[in-house]
């Protein structure tokens, strides 16, 4: 099975093309049986709506395969930038739509977890979400397979420093919201472990490993998720332009 892989949901845009045996079990953290064939990654600002579809285009080219070879296309949903995951979200429903295959919308933040296999920690992904929050959820891998410790969410510093005191394991951050953690030597965070910068980014390579074990659906009920309302409803509730994401 050939999956085509999308991430644009925050600063970073990358695409990757990854075989796999299928929709099995995956055995091992390494996860052996599948194989990045390739990937593009670009992290000079929020332009995806110009370069991810022509990063797809060269990509198969130089990979020689034909966009009728692909099984299945895999993108992150969000949370993240409103503008960056809508994006993602409608190129891979155009694919699938154009190419009569299924579409596999997956967590951004589990996605950066399954890029990041590392046994014996508390996996932490944040993302920065601005109004002194990160997006975040909490994941271990544990007996060779991904645990979820929390749901998707959208909270301050302070409330997740607490929630982190309450594991007995080392805390691993992961993701553009580190940053935002260490931010003026923030000590909430200061016994908190990094990943290395070519691990901390979210690829299209975790999306592709996230995408293989879950659901596939079809592109019309394929939709994003934003964890709270975009910035034009608050300005319609509230009234007041705030910035952010």
């Amino acid at each position: 099975m050939l999956i085509l892989a999308i991430e644009s949901s925050a600063k970073p845009v990358s695409v990757a093309v990854v075989e796999s045996p299928g929709f099995i079990e995956i055995k091992t953290p390494v996860m052996p049986e599948n194989t990045l064939l390739g990937q593009y990654f670009q992290n000079n600002g929020f332009s995806h709506s110009r370069t991810m579809l022509v990063m797809v285009e060269s990509l198969l080219k130089n990979l020689d395969i034909r966009p009728a070879d692909i099984d299945l296309i895999a993108v992150s949903r969000g949370p993240g930038s409103f503008t960056g995951v809508r994006i993602g979200v409608s190129a891979a429903k155009g694919l699938a739509w154009g190419l009569d295959i299924p579409v596999c919308g997956v967590s951004t933040l589990e996605a950066m977890a399954y890029q990041t296999p590392e046994p014996g920690f508390i996996i932490c992904p944040v993302m920065d979400a601005r109004r002194s929050q990160v997006y975040n959820a909490l994941l271990e891998w544990r007996d060779c397979s991904l645990i979820r410790l929390c749901e998707d969410r959208a909270i301050s510093l302070e409330e997740l420093a607490t929630d982190l005191k309450s594991y007995k394991l080392p805390c691993l951050l992961v993701g553009d919201g580190v940053n935002v953690c260490l931010a003026d030597k923030n000590p909430l965070f200061s016994n908190c472990n990094i990943t290395p910068e070519l691990q901390r980014y979210q690829t299209a390579y975790g999306v592709a490993l996230a995408a293989i074990n879950s659901k596939p659906v079809t592109a019309a009920e394929l939709e994003p998720v934003y964890l709270r309302p975009s910035q034009a409803e608050r300005v319609r509730i509230g009234g007041v332009e705030e910035t952010g994401v």
